[in-house]
């Protein structure tokens, strides 16, 4: 997964995921590619559809 740069930082992907791989980055939030199991959860929850499966 990756969080795209039309992410406006609402948090809710942090909020949704669970395992905690989402935190704030410089500009928008960021996923840890290490500890995210591509559940796809974060994906579902972005109401501006600014994560994608893409990395």
């Amino acid at each position: 997964m990756k969080i795209t740069d039309a992410c406006v930082s609402c948090g809710t992907c942090e909020a949704t995921c669970p395992i905690g791989a989402i935190s704030m980055g410089e500009e928008h939030y960021e996923i840890d590619q290490d500890a995210c199991v591509q559940c796809g959860s974060c994906q579902a929850a972005c109401p501006v559809e600014a994560i994608t499966d893409e990395e």
